[in-house]
């Protein structure tokens, strides 16, 4: 059996070009200082050996591990799930790779979580955080670098991409009541989500525009559990009245829509109901789900544009809420054509 080779180093490097392992280092880490003719020198004698400069090595001179991290409330949640999927793509083309926290919609966990995997990386995203604001402002200015998705922070010196969830609210209210819908239920995200409060003066900026309308408030969280465990509050809405549903988002809407097909009722023929976020499965339920759609992957490839901005030493640059758009289909129907 032969030998492994050994990896080239920057002391072969050097050895090669006649030059200080110093010099090739500037070369490597782009210094302006070095002469013209040994930057021509290291990297011919780079191409022929085929070095590869150590990542590690690398982070040690200039301070960088070139990772960030997410830190998400619930991972299931395929909203996270798109947002990452654009924040990893965009860094990638950069040169960084993406980390993940979870956790899994435990406040109390936040901070610590988030302060542990800023020490392992060069900056942090925070995605719909859920701790109190006044915690929130302290941790991100001791989390610098820092972009913050579906969380409004007034005043404070960091870039927000977020949802109109106000808009999104009222425009479900609209579709719901050009089909004849007068008495509504929103199913509730969990009280700790700053979305949920957008989602409710949506509600009541709904209500104002339609003083005819009615919408009583269902607990329910973010999950499809949650969407499951609601149904008896549902029903007991539709008992008194209620013909259509607003979920918190597309996971609560499939969950309840599970557990009233077993329990015999008919989506839109009993109960209309539409969600939030257009999830890939939204489009594959039985009937398909109506639902707000939000740019998941675009959401992500603006966070890491603000976020490459802040590592480089750029400015806080403007927020960005993105309007949701409204994708009718199958779970909404007009109470005449579903009653005829």
């Amino acid at each position: 059996m032969g030998q492994r080779s050994r990896a080239t180093t920057i002391a072969d490097v050097a050895a090669h070009a006649g030059v200080s392992q110093a010099s090739v280092s500037r070369v490597l880490n782009g210094r302006a200082s070095v002469d013209p003719e040994i930057v021509q020198r290291v990297r011919a004698s780079i191409a022929e050996l085929g070095y590869r400069p150590s990542p590690t090595a690398r982070s040690l001179v200039n301070g960088r591990n070139n990772t960030v991290a997410m830190v998400v409330p619930d991972l299931e949640n395929p909203l996270f799930q798109g947002i990452l999927k654009g924040l990893s793509l965009a860094a990638a083309r950069d040169g960084y790779r993406v980390l993940v926290a979870d956790t899994a919609e435990n406040v109390d966990d936040e901070q610590e979580i988030a302060l542990e995997a800023r020490q392992r990386c060069d900056a942090l995203v925070l995605c719909a955080p859920r701790m109190p604001e006044a915690e929130l402002r302290a941790l991100v200015e001791q989390v610098s670098p820092v972009v913050i998705v579906n969380r409004p922070l007034p005043g404070a010196e960091v870039p927000v991409v977020g949802v109109d969830y106000v808009r999104g609210i009222r425009d479900l209210v609209d579709h719901l009541h050009d089909l004849g819908h007068r008495r509504i239920a929103y199913v509730s995200g969990p009280p700790t989500s700053a979305s949920n409060a957008e989602r409710r003066r949506g509600v009541a900026e709904a209500l104002a525009a339609h003083p005819d309308v009615r919408i009583d408030e269902v607990p329910g969280g973010s999950r499809l559990d949650d969407g499951y465990a609601a149904s008896d509050a549902v029903l007991a809405a539709h008992r008194d009245g209620c013909t259509a549903v607003i979920a918190f988002n597309d996971l609560v809407a499939l969950g309840l829509m599970t557990r009233l097909h077993e329990l015999g009722v008919e989506v839109p023929r009993d109960l209309s109901i539409a969600g939030f976020d257009d999830v890939p499965m939204a489009g594959f339920a039985t009937p398909r789900l109506t639902s707000m759609s939000v740019p998941r992957g675009e959401i992500g490839e603006q966070v890491w544009h603000r976020l490459r901005t802040l590592i480089e030493g750029g400015p806080v640059e403007h927020s960005v809420l993105y309007g949701p758009r409204l994708e009718v289909r199958g779970s909404t129907a007009a109470i005449a054509a579903v009653r005829a």
